[in-house]
């Protein structure tokens, strides 16, 4: 027996969530060919597994790689962790699809979050999924799926507005979708926190939903932490009236008041999964955080206008209890503020927090990203987070953003905190329930009918790791330190990570469900 690829020796962890067993593994071209005791099989790459695991590529179900993907830095961090697919098109906003001017936005707006546009893809609009996968297939490391965002469509159908859909624009949009569909995404996303997406009803949303036919709708909730409930009533009213499975993104906060929403929404039928990464910061745009409804967000200049007169004194002062959990992540041309506290980062200019506020703001055009704890941060929102990925439903999100000077750690460890801390540490979960929520479960769930298991017939998306040493090293104070534990894996058959170090191949396929 001739194969390209032998992993042998390895405890194979084979993501159906059965313990693991002794076994080599076998890869012929971009498939498994085999799995068992293969004495005397040759080939061309032997890689020695004994005394580590063998698993199931992993499925970042929520990472901001949109233009990132394209970093070999970017790559090297999440192949350092054992992720093989970045599901991209998150929280309701990405480059595609759209015209010039709506590619210009969604770049513009989610700047301190996706990034340029980069890479093989085109660089301006008009842009198609179809487009924009194209530009991602085999020209990077990591197999990549992408998420229709439901605020590029209605910017595209809307423009900014914030009046409610007609008919016809919901009719424009649901093309719009279709037409994704179409061309290869996995399913819907939306962020309605963000804008526009924080315009649209649950009747929109639910028509957008309608042609999906299995493939999930993914929501950043209107809200979450103590007012999740809000956001949970809305997704089981969109999954009623459209059928849909529902997947909400990275649903943090309080488990006892979590767990009752997923539980009563599963009770009431609703195919309802969530992620979830393991830490007790956001990161996310500034604007977000800080500007009220009132400022058009969508609109730069008008926002910028508002900013600067006094048609927000009033509101600076409700956020006294806010500066001191925000740390700046991104902030082109202030770069100095960058992983200091907004506190610190105020001080340092000799201003109050409110017009330091201000300044980062106007001085990067609403660019400009921060680092949020959340106010539970401690041993009882530590044990949330460890409840809350003990629920069958959970699949592994980083949430990773790469923009920045001062990103969020998660980026560059939250799978290998799983691995490290949640399963060797903590026991949150054995090594082949992690299989299962970090690859099976999130391969099914986004339609990768032959990725997730290492199974004959499967894409050999292969990782191999050691449960001893496989630990996160990213800190809030070093985010971008790498991972370690993860030596080598592979990627539709090809090894992309030796001893550690990218091989230089781009086999990472645009996965079309």
């Amino acid at each position: 027996m001739r194969f390209d690829v032998v992993i042998s020796g390895g405890r194979v962890l084979d993501g159906t969530g059965a313990p693991p067993c002794r076994a080599d593994v076998a890869v012929a071209g971009d498939r498994i060919a085999a799995v068992g005791r293969l004495d005397g099989a040759q080939a061309e790459t032997v890689i020695d597994a004994a005394g580590r695991f063998v698993a199931p590529g992993f499925v970042d179900c929520h990472a901001h790689g949109d233009a990132a993907v394209f970093d070999p830095a970017v790559q090297r961090a999440a192949l350092r962790q054992g992720v093989t697919t970045f599901v991209l098109g998150q929280d309701g906003l990405s480059f595609a699809p759209g015209s010039a001017e709506t590619v210009a936005y969604a770049a513009r707006y989610f700047a301190a979050v996706n990034g340029p546009l980069s890479g093989g893809a085109p660089q301006e609009g008009p842009l198609s999924v179809g487009e924009l996968l194209d530009g991602y297939d085999r020209a990077v490391a990591l197999n990549t799926a992408y998420l229709l965002p439901h605020g590029t469509i209605r910017y595209d159908v809307m423009g900014p507005s914030s009046a409610p859909a007609s008919a016809g624009d919901v009719a424009a949009m649901v093309r719009h979708v279709e037409r994704g569909l179409s061309e290869g995404a996995a399913g819907l996303s939306s962020g309605l926190e963000y804008l526009p997406g924080r315009y649209a009803s649950a009747g929109e949303l639910a028509a957008l939903c309608a042609p999906l036919g299995g493939l999930p709708y993914v929501t950043h909730m209107r809200a979450y932490g103590a007012r999740a409930g809000v956001g949970m009533e809305e997704v089981v009213d969109i999954a009623r009236r459209s059928g849909a499975a529902m997947h909400v993104s990275h649903l943090y906060g309080p488990s006892d008041v979590l767990l009752p929403l997923v539980e009563r929404a599963l009770g009431e039928g609703v195919d309802l999964t969530f992620d979830t990464y393991p830490y007790l910061r956001g990161n996310t745009i500034l604007a977000m955080v800080v500007l009220p409804p009132s400022v058009p967000g969508a609109e730069t200049d008008r926002a910028l206008e508002m900013i600067a007169s006094d048609a927000l004194d009033d509101w600076w002062p409700t956020l006294a209890a806010t500066w001191p959990r925000l740390t700046v992540s991104h902030a082109p041309g202030l770069e100095w503020a960058e992983g200091l506290t907004m506190v610190a980062a105020a001080e340092r200019a000799g201003l109050e927090p409110a017009a330091f506020c201000r300044r980062l703001l106007t001085e990067t055009r609403l660019e400009a990203g921060v680092i949020s704890a959340r106010p539970d941060e401690g041993p009882e929102g530590e044990e949330s987070v460890r409840r809350m990925l003990r629920h069958p439903s959970q699949t592994g999100g980083s949430d990773g953003i790469y923009v920045g000077g001062h990103p969020h750690p998660r980026g560059f460890g939250a799978f290998a905190r799983f691995l490290g801390r949640h399963v060797r540490e903590l026991g949150d979960w054995t090594w082949e329930q992690a299989a299962v929520h970090l690859a099976a479960h999130p391969a099914r769930r986004f339609g990768l009918a032959d990725r997730g298991l290492v199974r004959g017939g499967f894409a050999a998306d292969v990782v191999v790791f050691d449960p001893d040493t496989v630990a996160d090293l990213a800190t809030y104070d070093a985010p971008r330190t790498l991972a370690s534990g993860v030596d080598d894996v592979l990627v539709s058959g090809a090894r992309v990570l030796a001893g550690g170090e990218l091989t230089g191949a781009t086999p990472g396929r645009a996965l079309r469900p």
